[in-house]
């Protein structure tokens, strides 16, 4: 008998074991479902990630084991053209170019006028600090010295028209651009003269009579002035006026002294024929 309670008391047990452990299996059953809902979304994704990759099966690469697709020419070529900047478009014949969305043609090429014989004449001109013959220019310009002249011409007509300050003159045998004698009291306040310029009033006599009797000899020049003058044609030679252009076919073959070419750009005169005559100058003594 005992041991049928025995047994009862066990079957009882579990029983109530089994009442107990009932919600636990039905919790089971419940998330069951949940876990089996979140394996196809997991599935969905890595499909879709195997797609973006590449093709389903197949491992994806790392970084740096991906290969670059090869460029085209032409995608090399437009990557050139980003990196040294806008290229300007072609213009349509018989309209101008808007400076706001080309402004490099502005820069490059900002006059279109091309240059032509008499404004390279007047360029050259403008720049030099010396007379320059009409076989010099024409050399330079590679044209004719006909047409330099006519240039010359054409240039001095318009700066007259135009009431320009400066013409283009001849001095000593060449062109040179200079300003009109009427602007020398304003220019004076500018201009400041170097002393070795300067001319001493014995200075100035000895080169008047060297101009004027040139081929001198020196004891004629001593002679006019009634005083030695071998300090002074010095001086003049250092400055550049006079050189010795040879040797008097007399006794002692004394040195014959004359003008240079600087004298006639310092008094800006063409050539010694241009000098003053006797008879147009002044003696300022006599008022």
């Amino acid at each position: 008998m005992e041991n049928n309670m025995t047994d009862d008391n066990k079957l009882v047990e579990t029983q109530d074991f089994a009442s107990q452990s009932a919600p636990d299996s039905q919790t089971e059953d419940t998330q069951t479902p949940e876990e089996t809902s979140e394996e196809p979304i997991e599935e969905t994704v890595e499909s879709a990630d195997e797609e973006e990759n590449g093709v389903e099966g197949q491992p994806v690469p790392f970084e740096e084991d991906v290969v670059p697709a090869a460029r085209t020419d032409e995608a090399v070529e437009e990557e050139r053209e980003l990196s040294e900047g806008a290229v300007a478009e072609p213009v349509p014949e018989g309209e101008t170019a808007d400076a706001t969305t080309n402004p490099q043609s502005e820069i490059s090429n900002p006059q279109s006028v091309a240059p032509t014989v008499e404004s390279v004449i007047e360029a050259i001109l403008f720049a030099t600090d010396e007379p320059l013959t009409d076989s010099r220019l024409a050399s330079i310009v590679e044209t004719s010295a006909k047409q330099v002249r006519e240039s010359v011409d054409s240039l001095n007509a318009k700066y007259e028209a135009n009431n320009n300050a400066f013409r283009i003159e001849q001095i000593a045998g060449g062109y040179q651009m200079l300003t009109l004698n009427l602007y020398n009291s304003w220019l004076k306040k500018m201009l400041r003269a170097r002393s070795d310029n300067k001319l001493s009033p014995a200075a100035l006599e000895t080169l008047a009579i060297i101009a004027y009797k040139q081929p001198i000899i020196r004891a004629d020049i001593e002679a006019v002035r009634g005083v030695a003058g071998g300090e002074v044609i010095r001086s003049l030679m250092y400055k550049g006026l006079v050189k010795i252009i040879g040797r008097a076919e007399i006794l002692g073959h004394p040195m014959l002294y004359g003008t240079t070419k600087k004298f006639l750009e310092v008094f800006g005169l063409n050539s010694l024929k241009d000098l003053p005559k006797a008879e147009e100058l002044k003696n300022p003594d006599r008022g």
